[in-house]
């Protein structure tokens, strides 16, 4: 892939016009999203999970989400994750585990979003909400999760991958 020209650049985002070769030999140009890392983190205890209600101005709606955001610059995805968390639900984890990571929609961009459980929660304020974070934090029953998949009101992507990798497939 060799970049064209900056179509935008502005804070995180960057935009890109792009030349691809493609296995077979042709040539492409391309639009390609570039927002840099993020992080998801599914905080749990033996019989809960904490998700949040958060507003969305994209979507202009409240949805259920684990607390995830932006690495910034040179940052870790767990030095993110620790932040993250403390900033979207108040709690401070003793354990990550990393889960992995998911490219989020590899048709236009090259976001990644690197997922972590979270364990052993205490109550923090070392880090505060962005003035523009709407969030609720919400108590879940484990097993309540998937039906929320099924039944719509979880409807986030980042979401639904972590909560499977986290807790299994096989509900």
């Amino acid at each position: 892939m060799k970049k064209i020209d900056d179509i935008y650049s502005g804070g995180r985002l960057k935009v890109e016009r792009v030349e691809v070769d493609l296995p077979g030999g042709i040539t492409l140009e391309r639009i390609v999203v570039k927002p840099g890392g993020a992080v998801a983190i599914l905080p749990m205890d033996a019989e809960y999970c904490y998700l949040i209600k958060q507003y969305r101005y994209s979507i202009d709606e409240y949805i259920y989400e684990a607390p995830a955001g932006t690495m910034d610059e040179g940052e870790e995805p767990l030095e993110t994750a620790h932040r993250e968390l403390i900033e979207e639900t108040g709690f401070k984890a003793e354990k990550f585990v990393s889960k992995g990571y998911i490219y989020t929609t590899p048709g236009f961009t090259n976001e990644r979003i690197f997922l972590f459980e979270a364990y052993s929660l205490t109550p923090s304020d070392e880090y505060k909400k962005d003035d523009d974070e709407l969030i609720e934090v919400v108590k879940v029953k484990k097993p309540e999760v998937f039906e929320m998949i099924k039944d719509g009101r979880i409807v986030d992507a980042k979401t639904i991958c972590l909560i499977f990798k986290c807790m299994g497939m096989n509900q």
